[in-house]
C-alpha cells in the first residue's frame, strides 16, 4: 500500500471541544474515559442497544419490559410520604400508565398540562394501583408537527457522572455526520486483508455499531457477534498482537551474548542431584540452550504447574551463562520467595565454586555497599533478589541472563528494566510462571516471548486429595490436623480475606492462630503474615522446614515458593473469596514429597452458583492447565494473568475468551502488517493502544 500517510485520521487530530455541547466541563468528563479527539468518540461503541422503533400500546405493556408509548395526559400531582414524588397519569385508547418523578422542578411540572400529548421511553414496573415508569426520557409533542418514530435501534453508551445518554447520542450523531461529511477516519487494514475476512470498511462498521438498522440482531450486536464490531474486534486484536511483536523485532536488532555448551559444569551439576530431570524438563532446557547459543536475546517463558521443577530448569541454565564467564540475575517477586532460591541455587551451585549472593531492599549500609563493589568487579556471579536487581545503584560487570520468576507478579516494563544493565550486550530474559496460563492466553499476552511448557511432574508425587467442606465442621477440621501432627506430619493453616486490607488479613491469621494455639495444646503452631519483620517470617519459615514446628498459619503469603516435602495437610479458610488459579497454587504447598496428602477447603455458606462451580473445580482435577482455563471463563483474563491493576492487556472492544477464535489469523496477520505496511501498523497501535503502557520501552 502506496498510500500517503499525511492524512492518517484527521478525525484522530479533530479535538472533541469543536463539538457542539463540548465546553470545558464536558470536556473534561470525556478525558476521564480517555476521549479527546472525534476518533476517539466513535471508537467509545455502546454497550447495549434499546428498540424504539415502535409505539407500544398501552394496554398491551408487560413489567420488566423497556417500551416507546404516546398518551394524553390526565392529570398530575404531587404525593408526600417517604419520598416527595411527582406523579403524571397518562391514557390512550388501550389503557393507563403513571409516570413517576422523584426529582422535579415547578416549570416542569407545568409543562405537563393535562390535554398534552407525551411520548416517553423508560421500563414499565408494577405500582400500587397500575404500571408505572419511573423518570421516563419524556418529550411533549405538538399536535401539528407529529414527532417522528426513531428509525435505527438506540444505543447505550458507558458513561461517566454528568454524561446523560441523550449527550451521548447527540455528540454520536455530530460525529457520524463528520464521518459522513469528510469520510477521513483512515482505513488502516489494507483491502486485501479485509476481503480474505469479507471486512466491511470502517465508515461502514461504525454507522452500523452506534445507530443499527431496525433489522439488526440485538443480542448478537450485544454479545458482540455481529459482522461491524467483529471487524473492529479484529483490529484491536491485530493492534495489541504488532505492538508486542514489534517489540520482540527490536528485541532481536540486539546483540546478546552467544553462549556455548558448558558440558563438563552441567555434567558436574547433574551428578550432584538426587533426582532425573522428566522429559518434560529435559525437552525445556534444550529448548533454552538453543536460545541461549544465539547471539540475539532469548525471551523465553517458562510455564509449569506447582512443583513441576522450574528451578531446576532455571539454575541449568544459569550455569551456561556463568560457564562462558558471564553474570547471572534472578528475580522474585518478594523475600520470601528469593530466599527460597537463594538457598536452593546456593545448595546447588557452591559445590561448583560459584559465588552467589541476594540482595532485597532491606540490605542496607556498609553490607550493601560491599555487595554492589563485588557486583561491579564481576566477583559475585550470581545474584538472586526482588526488585532491587534492577535499581539505579546496582551495576553488574557482565550480566549475560536474566531470570524472572513469578513473571505475573512484575510489569513487562519492570522486567525489561533489566535488560539495561547489560554492557554494550543485551542480556538473556528467561521468564517462569507456575501459574499456567491456557494456550489462547499466552498466545495474545506474550506474543513477545517463545514459550515452554513443563507438563509433567517428578515421579513420586501423588495427587492432592481436595475434600470441600462447611465451616460449620470446624471442630472436626481441627482435630483432623490435632491427629496428622501427632503422626508427625505439618499442615499449613491458610487465612483468607483477599478484598480486604493487609492488616485485617494479618489479623484474621493471629485470631485463627490464638484459636488453634488454645485448643491444640498438644501441637507446635507458628504463625507468619505480611506484616511481620522479614528477619522474623524468615525464622518462622526456617522452623517449619526443619520440622521444629507442626502447623504454620499463614496468610497467601505462602502462596509461592515454600518447598516443605513433609507437609501433608493444607486448610483453606473461605476459599470461595479467592480466585481459581490462586488456590491452585496454595493447594501446591502440600504433596511435594511422597506422603499422601489432603487439601480442606472450608467455605463459609451459602455458596454462589459460582463459587459452588469453581469449588467443585477444585476437587476435580490437580491439572493447573484445566484450572486456569476455567478461571479464564470464570474470571476474566486480567485476573488470571494479575494484570487487572496494571493497565497491560487491557481491551476495549475484544473479549480475550470469546473472541480467542481469531488468534491464528491475527497472528499471522500481525507478522504481515509488520513486514508489508510498517506505517499504518504504527497507527494501529496509536488508535487502539496510544498513551498507555507500551509493554517495555525498547
Amino acid at each position: 500500500m502506496n498510500r500517503s500517510m499525511s492524512k492518517v485520521d484527521c478525525l484522530e487530530q479533530y479535538p472533541v471541544t469543536r463539538l457542539k455541547g463540548v465546553g470545558p466541563k464536558a470536556a473534561e468528563r470525556l478525558l476521564k474515559l480517555g476521549i479527546s479527539s472525534v476518533q476517539d468518540l466513535l471508537f467509545h461503541l455502546p454497550i447495549r442497544y434499546q428498540d424504539r422503533t415502535r409505539i407500544i400500546p398501552l394496554g398491551s405493556l408487560k413489567p420488566g419490559q423497556h417500551a416507546v408509548v404516546e398518551a394524553q395526559i390526565q392529570g398530575t400531582e404531587i404525593r408526600f410520604g417517604k419520598r416527595r414524588s411527582l406523579l403524571v397519569h397518562i391514557m390512550d385508547d388501550t389503557g393507563s400508565l403513571t409516570l413517576r418523578f422523584f426529582h422535579f422542578s415547578a416549570a416542569q411540572k407545568n409543562s405537563l398540562q393535562q390535554g398534552r400529548l407525551i411520548r416517553c421511553f423508560a421500563e414499565a414496573r408494577r405500582g400500587q394501583q397500575s404500571l408505572e415508569m419511573v423518570h421516563p426520557e419524556y418529550q411533549i409533542i405538538d399536535e401539528n408537527q407529529p414527532l417522528p418514530v426513531e428509525q435505527t435501534l438506540t444505543p447505550i453508551y458507558p458513561t461517566t457522572e454528568g454524561m446523560h445518554q441523550l449527550t451521548w447520542r447527540s455528540l454520536t450523531d455530530h460525529a457520524l455526520s463528520l464521518l459522513t461529511a469528510d469520510g477521513q477516519l483512515t482505513e488502516l487494514l489494507p483491502e486485501a486483508i479485509r476481503s480474505e475476512f469479507a471486512f466491511t470498511d470502517l465508515k461502514t462498521a461504525m454507522q452500523q455499531l452506534h445507530r443499527p438498522a431496525i433489522s439488526t440482531d440485538i443480542l448478537k450486536l450485544e454479545e458482540g457477534d455481529d459482522p461491524a464490531r467483529q471487524r473492529l474486534v479484529f483490529e484491536e486484536m491485530l493492534a495489541h498482537q504488532i505492538s508486542l511483536r514489534n517489540l520482540r523485532h527490536q528485541h532481536r536488532r540486539h546483540d546478546a551474548p552467544a553462549l556455548p555448551d558448558a558440558p563438563q559444569l552441567t555434567s558436574r551439576f547433574m551428578a550432584n542431584l538426587s533426582f532425573q530431570l522428566t522429559n518434560a524438563q529435559q525437552r525445556t532446557v534444550d529448548e533454552i540452550y538453543q536460545d541461549m547459543q544465539l547471539a540475539q536475546p532469548m525471551m523465553r517463558l517458562v510455564q509449569g504447574d506447582v512443583g513441576s521443577g522450574k528451578t531446576v530448569v532455571a539454575a541449568l541454565a544459569a550455569l551456561r551463562a556463568i560457564a562462558a564467564g558471564y553474570q547471572v540475575a534472578m528475580m522474585a517477586p518478594t523475600e520470601l520467595l528469593a530466599e527460597q532460591h537463594r538457598n536452593n541455587f546456593s545448595q546447588w551451585l557452591e559445590p561448583l565454586g560459584i559465588k552467589t549472593a541476594w540482595l532485597t531492599g532491606r540490605l542496607k549500609g556498609k553490607a550493601r555497599k560491599l555487595l554492589h563493589e563485588a557486583l561491579s568487579a564481576g566477583e559475585i556471579q550470581l545474584l538472586i533478589g526482588t526488585h532491587a536487581l534492577f535499581q539505579d545503584d546496582v551495576q553488574y560487570h557482565n550480566l549475560g541472563l536474566v531470570i524472572i520468576d513469578e513473571q505475573h507478579r512484575f510489569g513487562v516494563h519492570q522486567r525489561l528494566a533489566l535488560k539495561e544493565k547489560g554492557h554494550h550486550v543485551m542480556p538473556h530474559q528467561l521468564v517462569m510462571t507456575a501459574t499456567p496460563i491456557p494456550r489462547t492466553l499466552a498466545m495474545t499476552a506474550f506474543a513477545d516471548l517463545d514459550i515452554s511448557v513443563i507438563d509433567e511432574l517428578p515421579p513420586g508425587r501423588k495427587p492432592i486429595t481436595t475434600v470441600v467442606i462447611a465451616d460449620s465442621r470446624r471442630e472436626q477440621v481441627i482435630e483432623r490436623v490435632r491427629e496428622s501432627c501427632l503422626q508427625g506430619r505439618q499442615a499449613y493453616w491458610v487465612c483468607t480475606l483477599i478484598e480486604e486490607s493487609e492488616a485485617l488479613q494479618c489479623q484474621a491469621a493471629e485470631d485463627a492462630a490464638a484459636d488453634l494455639r488454645e485448643r491444640l495444646t498438644d501441637v507446635r503452631i507458628g504463625l507468619v503474615h505480611g506484616r511481620l519483620p522479614a528477619v522474623e517470617k524468615e525464622q518462622i519459615m526456617q522452623q517449619f522446614k526443619q520440622g521444629d514446628l507442626d502447623l504454620l498459619v499463614a496468610t497467601t503469603v505462602i502462596e509461592v515458593g515454600v518447598d516443605v516435602p513433609n507437609a501433608s495437610l493444607m486448610i483453606i479458610e473461605n476459599p470461595e473469596r479467592l480466585g481459581l488459579s490462586q488456590l491452585h497454587q496454595l493447594r501446591g504447598r502440600v504433596g511435594r514429597g511422597s506422603l499422601e496428602s489432603h487439601c480442606l477447603l472450608l467455605y463459609h455458606p451459602p455458596l454462589s452458583q459460582n463459587g459452588q462451580e469453581r469449588l467443585s473445580v477444585m476437587r476435580q482435577t490437580n491439572d493447573g492447565f484445566v484450572i486456569a482455563q476455567k478461571d479464564l471463563e470464570l474470571r476474566g483474563p486480567g485476573e488470571v494473568l494479575g494484570t487487572r491493576q496494571t493497565g497491560e492487556m487491557q481491551l476495549r472492544i475484544a473479549d480475550m475468551l470469546n473472541d480467542q477464535h481469531w488468534l491464528p489469523a491475527v497472528q499471522r496477520v500481525a507478522e504481515t502488517m509488520l513486514v508489508d505496511y510498517p506505517q499504518e501498523s504504527a497507527a494501529l497501535v496509536r488508535r487502539w493502544i496510544g498513551q498507555r503502557v507500551h509493554y517495555g520501552n525498547v
